[in-house]
């Protein structure tokens, strides 16, 4: 910890300094790999935010597009507005799964993606690696498998119906959903994940019967 630069960081950002540098210790990289990983990850999380125009978002920015609070910031109140009119049909999201993701720091949204980013990227390494791939298509459609995949459930471009992506607003949910099967280790959860097309598909079919 003590190779960390915290000094240009405000504090919320140091503290996901700090969590992310431990997260990622247990990855198997040296010290200063770790380091330098880390440091990108927030500093790409950081530029991408301001450039975006959301890193000055409020933090209760949830509570607003559902409606708890008011802002008489026009400005939020329009992305607020753009938000809710924006949001997912159709796929389970709760006032609660709104409130938890928006909540949330920009920058500290941008961190889950992209280390969900790294442990996808790692786990197809993992199958090429093994030889259980013989391919990079082939280890990618493996891992969809059994990693969710988040982004625009409208984009079909890269998978279709059941298999598309994810809303993040559903991420929080999945991971307590994904903590409890595998705490369990549930042999018919392993089996329904090597049945269905993706994990996406899983998760959709779980949400739709009322277990997730």
């Amino acid at each position: 910890m003590g190779l960390l630069d915290f000094s240009k960081y405000n504090e919320i950002e140091k503290a996901l300094l700090g969590l992310y540098y431990q997260i990622m210790s247990a990855c198997g990289m040296s010290s200063v790999e770790v380091k330098k990983t880390v440091e990108d990850m927030l500093d790409r999380a950081i530029e991408e935010s301001k450039k975006s125009g959301n890193y000055f978002l409020p933090e209760n920015l949830g509570n607003i597009i559902v409606g708890q609070i008011e802002t008489d910031d026009l400005r939020i109140q329009k992305f607020a507005q753009a938000i809710r009119e924006g949001m997912p049909k159709n796929e389970g999201i709760t006032l609660d799964d709104i409130q938890k993701w928006w909540n949330l720091n920009d920058v500290e949204r941008r961190m889950m993606l992209a280390q969900d980013m790294v442990a996808k990227t790692e786990a197809v390494l993992g199958c090429l690696d093994s030889g259980m791939a013989s391919n990079p298509e082939e280890a990618v459609a493996m891992v969809c498998k059994f990693h969710p995949v988040y982004g625009d459930p409208n984009d079909d471009s890269q998978s279709s119906g059941d298999d598309r992506p994810l809303p993040f607003e559903l991420r929080d949910r999945i991971n307590i959903y994904i903590a409890k099967m595998v705490g369990k280790e549930s042999e018919e959860y392993k089996g329904e994940m090597e049945a269905s097309s993706s994990f996406n598909a899983l998760i959709r079919k779980e949400i739709r019967n009322g277990n997730l």
